[in-house]
């Protein structure tokens, strides 16, 4: 027959209290040697008996460095634990703040439209209305200050646009000048003068060979005088010759 189920709890026995501790002792202490041996594990054991006896093995050298090395492990991840819960409540404070405000900004915005004004009293209501002012105001100043930007900006392109009209009379009045001060050169665009010079100073043109009149420039004739040498021209050149 098997070996029955063992039940755990205090054995009331001094005798055979202590000679279970003793076999499962050495029983423990065994396997964890064993355990550090096969799988090259770091291993600690430590056993107080009842009388206050120690019973330790140590795989390392040192307990005492294992020791430290259980301290690092264990406290270090408590304390990132600690450190994790504070800043998360950390965080819920900020936002429990944050919603607070949210929702203070929500009701002033509603009492800014006339919203949930029943229960304020004289005093609310008076700093209410001074809000309203002092927003108003500054709503006015913004509304003025762009429309005296946008004023400005007109006025500069008035300037720039005066200014080109100034340049374009004056370029304008030179040419005027230039016509006026030499009113043969104007002519001379349309009018082929002749680049051959006359053959006295009295003369302001001379006949080609096939009778038509050429003219050439001569600064003491007039611009009636050339026109009338240029109706001469086209006359002569619709008349034939043998009728002349």
């Amino acid at each position: 027959m098997g070996r029955g189920k063992v039940e755990l709890k205090r054995i009331e026995n001094k005798i055979n209290r202590q000679v279970t501790f003793a076999k499962r002792r050495n029983g423990l202490l065994k396997k964890a040697y064993e355990l550090s041996v096969l799988c090259d594990a770091e291993v600690a054991l430590i056993i107080f008996s009842s009388r206050g006896k120690l019973y330790e093995f140590c795989s390392s050298p040192s307990m005492h460095k294992t020791l430290e090395k259980y301290e690092r492990c264990s406290y270090g991840t408590l304390q990132a634990n600690h450190q994790s819960a504070k800043e998360t409540q950390a965080s819920y404070e900020e936002y429990i703040k944050l919603k607070e405000k949210h929702e203070a900004l929500q009701h002033l915005q509603r009492q800014f439209f006339g919203e949930d004004l029943g229960r304020l009293g004289l005093e609310e209501l008076e700093q209410l209305e001074r809000q309203l002012g002092s927003s108003l105001g500054q709503v006015r100043s913004l509304k003025t200050r762009n429309q005296l930007d946008k004023l400005s900006e007109l006025q500069r392109k008035e300037e720039m646009l005066l200014e080109a009209n100034n340049i374009l009379s004056m370029k304008l009045e030179e040419i005027n000048a230039a016509r006026r001060s030499h009113p043969w050169a104007a002519e001379e665009q349309n009018i082929p003068y002749s680049n051959q010079p006359a053959h006295s100073e009295g003369s302001f043109g001379h006949l080609h060979s096939n009778g038509t009149l050429h003219l050439g420039h001569n600064p003491g004739v007039t611009a009636h005088e050339r026109t009338v040498a240029t109706s001469e021209q086209d006359v002569h050149s619709l008349i034939p010759g043998w009728m002349l």
